[in-house]
């Protein structure tokens, strides 16, 4: 069985003036309830005050959490900030802490949420509040229970909030394939960053995968993976600009999957990006993804 974490507060009602498909979450849970006793569930807890300002300003934590979100931090963020949307923020650390926490416990789990990795220290971006990975990376550090964690981020975007909030620390690295033109404008610096070109395919993406990831997995022996399996470098995603196919995504996960496992890694998925206007697809491609990285 895969171990899956789901919490009801991540299928939250879409806020006006959003163009972020807010029932994808609702049907990737649906997707994967079909799958029966083949996964098992688990809901997280909403992530404790004290670690979300651990990670983000404290101001711009009270601001979200009363979901008072200023006009300004909220266009940046790509939808307003309502009740409901608030409590989904809180939430989703918590899930990707979650996740972590079985993985090392079954070798996989997979958050059906999260990987928000835009989001900065005091504001939220690109349709992202909190940085569930950087928030989860940091309460796993302190509370000692991992002493080198690595994010791998295949998500089409680059995870600059991720590699911002985590720059400096000895104990957790950070890794970006992403691609170069695309969003954000300016790049954060990950430990590593792997900018590929438009429209770079299967075979080309899979090849710079495993020879950039490799050696960073092996010179920094991380204890725990967080992989944000972003399913954006799809072909046909509307902010994408790379060209996998659906093979494509496949073999990607695979292949991450296999090295992790190959050195015994334990690693924890969340959703990541994934764009366009029918939300099944998108939610299909998801679901693959975690079915993939658990039996994989």
């Amino acid at each position: 069985m895969i171990p899956v974490v789901h919490h009801p507060d991540y299928v939250a009602p879409a806020p006006g003036r959003s163009t972020y498909q807010w029932n994808k979450n609702g049907l990737i849970r649906d997707l994967l309830l079909a799958k029966g006793d083949r996964i098992a569930w688990h809901t997280p807890e909403p992530m404790p005050r004290a670690w979300l300002e651990a990670v983000h300003d404290p101001d711009y934590v009270a601001e979200v959490l009363a979901a008072q979100v200023t006009r300004a931090k909220e266009r940046r963020i790509g939808f307003p900030v309502t009740p409901e949307v608030a409590r989904r923020a809180a939430v989703v650390p918590g899930g990707t802490w979650l996740a972590a926490r079985l993985a090392l416990r079954h070798g996989f789990a997979a958050n059906t949420a999260g990987g928000s990795h835009h989001a900065l220290h005091d504001t939220g971006a690109g349709f992202c509040v909190f940085n569930d990975l950087a928030i989860a990376a940091h309460r796993l550090i302190a509370e000692g229970v991992v002493e080198r964690l690595l994010i791998v981020d295949c998500d089409v975007h680059q995870g600059d909030g991720t590699a911002a909030l985590l720059a400096g620390r000895p104990e957790v690295a950070t890794y970006s394939i992403h691609a170069e033109k695309n969003f954000p404008v300016r790049k954060a610096r990950s430990t590593l960053d792997v900018p590929l070109p438009d429209r770079v395919g299967d075979d080309d993406y899979a090849a710079t995968l495993e020879r950039t990831l490799v050696p960073l997995l092996d010179d920094f022996r991380p204890r725990l993976v967080l992989y944000q399996a972003g399913v954006d470098p799809f072909a046909d995603d509307r902010l994408g600009r790379l060209a996998l196919t659906r093979d494509g995504l496949v073999r990607r996960d695979r292949l991450v999957a296999r090295l992790l496992r190959e050195r015994g890694i334990p690693f924890a998925s969340t959703v990541g990006g994934g764009y366009g206007d029918d939300a099944l697809e998108i939610a299909m491609r998801h679901v693959t993804a975690i079915l993939t990285l658990g039996e994989g």
